[in-house]
């Protein structure tokens, strides 16, 4: 029932799992970014919480390179891109899931063309507990019956303790505090789709505004438990492994098991930009992206703690945005 997407996702981009194996190593077939002359003006970001520092460390590379360049960031969650994109508020909108077909709709009727959205790097979503948590692991189908009770990914009954997933001694009665994402967030909507098989989150469930905050929360409570992007993760919290199917084994969260598939929660990392079919990006736009899918883009990706994208990938989203 639970979907590799990412392999599927990253083949339909052009890649081979050959190009996959490269984990956290930059792609040495990736292009040196090349600074070009005549580049200031300002630039601004709206969308993803989980891309935030991600467009921060980029632009702060992009405006080291062009010092007249001012770049604004905004961090509230993925839903804010494509209006903002639509608007015109925004030359970035950063998120952590494709466009609906309603956002693109919006952004059509105001535009006459679609949104280009792009890969940028690769995640995993970690489901986090407490650090001093002696969890093993879980599948997909218990996070499923932790976090809901509609329990669309089929384990037979709701859990409510963490005995129920094999600890015993004082953990056998402890309840889950759970911490969650809130709704603007493309991260939010990740998880419910890919780990609760589209089912409706608990009432009891905290939401939080950014996924610090829910990080924060999982090493502030013993009995915490909540997800977030792998680049998140403190010294007060554990990532799980899990595993796809029940029984199955469990898979560490890291960049080796997201790009080979491997690890059931990863996904692409996306940037929408406002590109005319028939007309070349503006010199700001078509710059910053350059860097972001250049050698020294994806190795920012890699510092950041996500994973960079083969070349073969990059290749073609830059075709797309006709660099």
């Amino acid at each position: 029932m639970i979907k590799k997407l990412l392999v599927t996702g990253l083949l339909a981009a052009g890649m081979t799992t050959g190009a996959m194996a490269q984990t956290v190593e930059v792609d040495p077939d990736l292009p040196e970014y090349e600074p070009v002359s005549g580049i200031s003006g300002n630039l601004s970001s709206i969308g993803s919480d989980t891309l935030n520092n991600l467009m921060t460390l980029w632009a702060e590379e992009f405006q080291r390179i062009y010092p007249n360049v001012n770049v604004q960031i905004q961090g509230a969650g993925t839903s804010t891109a494509p209006p903002a994109m639509a608007e015109g508020t925004a030359n970035f909108g950063p998120m952590s899931r494709m466009p609906r077909d309603s956002e693109q709709a919006a952004f059509e009727e105001r535009h006459g063309f679609p949104m280009t959205v792009v890969g940028v790097g690769i995640d995993t979503i970690a489901v986090f507990v407490n650090r001093d948590n002696p969890i093993e692991g879980l599948s997909i189908e218990q996070v499923d019956a932790i976090f809901t009770e509609t329990r669309r990914c089929g384990h037979g009954e709701d859990i409510t303790r963490w005995g129920q997933v094999g600890l015993d001694g004082s953990w056998a009665n402890r309840d889950f505090t759970l911490y969650s994402r809130n709704a603007v967030s493309g991260t939010y909507g990740y998880f419910r789709q890919h780990a609760l098989c589209d089912g409706d989150f608990r009432n009891a469930i905290n939401e939080q505004p950014g996924s610090a905050s829910v990080v924060q929360g999982v090493s502030e409570s013993i009995n915490g438990i909540g997800y977030s992007g792998i680049g998140y993760q403190t010294s007060g919290v554990r990532a799980i492994p899990l595993a796809a199917d029940h029984g199955g084994e469990y898979v560490e969260p890291n960049a080796e098991t997201a790009a080979d598939g491997s690890y059931p929660l990863a996904r692409f990392l996306y940037v929408a930009v406002n590109k005319h079919p028939n007309r070349e990006l503006d010199p700001l736009e078509r710059e910053f992206m350059r860097l972001v899918l250049s050698q020294q883009g994806q190795e920012v990706v890699v510092r950041d703690g996500y994973i960079p994208l083969p070349a073969s990938a990059a290749e073609r989203f830059r075709s797309e945005l006709g660099l």
